[in-house]
């Protein structure tokens, strides 16, 4: 029960972030706008990554196939990934770096948790009794 809650908990924070920031990429948040120009990335890719976030998160909390699960945790590792390296090349200050680090361990996190509880580790079974002689 106890690893179904950290799953849920961490893949929550997971998802409130990327929603968080897919709604300030698709709405031109001026904060965003700036973020990209400063980094050099066209503003097409601010959109195109609104969406893949939205389908990420998508992916993690409706029933679909493993596969498709496996794709948005992958895809969310190479977007935290990229938004600390891009940080770091331009100079920025560590803190910049930090929140894609933290949210590429939530991510790595809710991953590990999700095959524990896919797979029922973690739960307590009861022990099977066997009849003298069998």
């Amino acid at each position: 029960m106890k690893l179904k809650v950290a799953y849920w908990v961490v893949t929550a924070l997971v998802s409130l972030s990327a929603a968080g920031s897919a709604f300030m990429y698709l709405t031109d948040a001026p904060p965003m706008v700036a973020a990209f120009e400063h980094l050099g990335y066209p503003a097409y890719f601010r959109t195109m990554l609104g969406i893949a976030k939205v389908l990420g998160v998508l992916a993690l909390w409706a029933p679909l196939p493993r596969t498709l699960r496996e794709w948005a945790y992958a895809g969310f590792a190479i977007d935290f990934v990229a938004a600390a390296v891009s940080h770091t090349a331009m100079g920025d200050p560590a803190g910049k770096s930090a929140v894609p680090v933290a949210m590429f361990v939530l991510l790595i996190t809710s991953h590990q948790l999700w095959h524990r509880v896919s797979s029922g580790a973690g739960v307590e079974s009861v022990p099977q009794v066997r009849a003298a002689g069998a």
